[in-house]
């Protein structure tokens, strides 16, 4: 090492040494090259000077803790000797501070008298609508399918056809039928014509053979005739009796079947009608239609299956017409009446605010018309808060400009300040819930149909059954 570096302590303006521990901090950065008699004589020197060090330490820490001693009495002197304003100050600032705490606590116990506690909230909400289930109600093989899912689907459009080889050749035997009834009950009525006439017929007979009985037999005691030819005449006179009853009963069986009716009346007219109509209305059947405005959702037809009546086929959902079912505690169901006025807000749209009304509060909870009804009367029971499902009607312009799906989640908040409504309707519903005339076309149709194959199989000029006549 250098003769500069042999001593590592450096010295302060006096040119006396600094203490040991700074040439400590030097060596162990720099190490200790000396050789070791001088080390060994340094560390002489600097135990010396580190004792020396120690005591000017304790020294400075004792004058250290006198002017400390010294600066908290004078600073208790100071806070004695503060002015007054600057307490005064502190107390106002600190009044102030209470005040406004004082003050929010009020107006949030007045905003919770006033408005909170004048509503109901929920979040356990729910769009509901219906789902309008399509089926088949025949049997039959699908041949094409007209519409998919979300796919806008009108009152009466086709959705899916059948093939309609079997509902034809059904329509054709039945229109025979209905033309088959037709002429035989015309042949009824012109049987029953033709036994009508035979009674005059049966009747002259009579009339003679009584009178050839009533001339003959005033001779047999005369012995004009013989006893045998009076015998034979009251014989055919019984005979002649006999026929004209008989004609009198056939033509009043034969007036059984066609009095009080025509042909379109005519009872088996009536069954084959039936009949033609029932072909009829399943051959159209081969078209299954919708019966309400919707959207199509749920498909599960395809293409050439073979489906069975009443077999699930698509859904179609009138979003027009949905509600919302908020389900609330038990505990929240006290001041909800029918008619309130409610505000829902979806995730769906967050900025959009729909308004509505309760219309009504469901008979029973989840847990009571659940599939699996909990029975609380056996084994250990904990305390479970109900929830009941309340019924949301919805402004029909805001969902327009806004449509809801089906299951959508919504937040609830009723107004509870009116509680002068009911909680449970008093009066039925005075209009069906929903309705449609798709069908009924179809009949308007088959009985159009009906009434052509009639007159057409209707002879013109068929005079009408004659009552029979009785008496001798």
């Amino acid at each position: 090492m250098t003769p500069e570096n042999d001593d590592p302590r450096d010295t302060g303006e006096s040119g006396a040494p600094l203490p040991y521990k700074y040439r400590y901090k030097y060596l162990h950065k720099y190490g200790d090259e000396s050789p070791r008699g001088e080390r060994d004589d340094d560390r002489v020197d600097d135990d010396e000077e580190d004792r020396k060090g120690r005591s000017e330490d304790s020294d400075d820490e004792g004058e250290k803790k006198d002017g400390e001693k010294q600066e908290d009495k004078d600073k208790n002197d100071k806070d004695k000797k503060e002015d007054p304003k600057a307490k005064r100050r502190k107390v106002i600032i600190l009044s102030v501070i209470a005040a406004v705490f004082l003050l929010g606590g009020l107006a949030w116990l007045l905003l919770y008298i006033f408005v909170f506690s004048q509503r109901e909230t929920t979040d356990d909400a729910y769009v509901k609508g219906d789902m309008v289930t399509i089926s088949s109600r025949i049997a039959g093989t699908v041949i094409e399918v007209a519409v998919e899912e979300t796919d806008r689907v009108h009152r009466g459009q086709v959705l899916i056809k059948l093939d309609p080889v079997d509902a034809r050749v059904s329509l054709m035997n039945a229109e025979g039928q209905l033309a088959q009834a037709v002429r035989e009950a015309q042949a009824r009525m012109q049987q029953a014509n033709q036994a009508d006439a035979a009674i005059p017929q049966r009747r002259a007979q009579y009339e003679q053979a009584r009178d050839e009985y009533n001339r003959r037999h005033p001779l047999l005691a005369r012995r004009a005739v013989s006893a045998e030819e009076v015998d034979t005449g009251k014989r055919q006179m019984q005979q002649a009796l006999a026929a004209l009853q008989a004609a009198e009963r056939e033509a009043a069986a034969a007036h059984a079947q066609v009095d009080g009716t025509t042909v379109e009346d005519f009872p088996a007219v009536i069954q084959a009608r039936a009949q033609f109509r029932n072909a009829w209305v399943n051959n159209g059947r081969n078209a299954i239609v919708s019966p309400i405005e919707g959207y199509a959702a749920r498909r599960q037809v395809q293409v050439g299956q073979r489906i069975q009546p009443g077999q699930d086929l698509l859904t179609v959902v009138p979003l027009s017409d949905v509600w919302v079912d908020a389900n609330f505690k038990e505990t929240q169901l006290e001041n909800i009446r029918i008619g309130q006025p409610v505000k829902v807000t979806t995730d769906m749209y967050s900025d959009v605010e729909y308004h509505g009304k309760v219309v009504g509060l469901n008979a029973g909870t989840g847990s009571a018309f659940s599939l699996l009804p909990a029975e609380n009367a056996t084994g250990n029971w904990i305390k479970v808060v109900q929830r009941l499902p309340v019924r949301i009607a919805i402004d029909a312009n805001e969902l327009e400009k806004h449509p809801l799906r089906l299951g959508l989640s919504a937040d609830v908040n009723v107004d509870t300040h009116d509680r002068d409504g009911r909680v449970l309707a008093e009066t039925p519903r005075n209009k069906p819930l929903a309705s449609t005339d798709v069908y009924a076309q179809e009949m308007d149709r088959a009985d159009e149909r009906a009434e052509e194959i009639i007159r057409a199989n209707t002879v013109t000029g068929t005079p009408k059954p004659v009552p029979a006549r009785r008496g001798h």
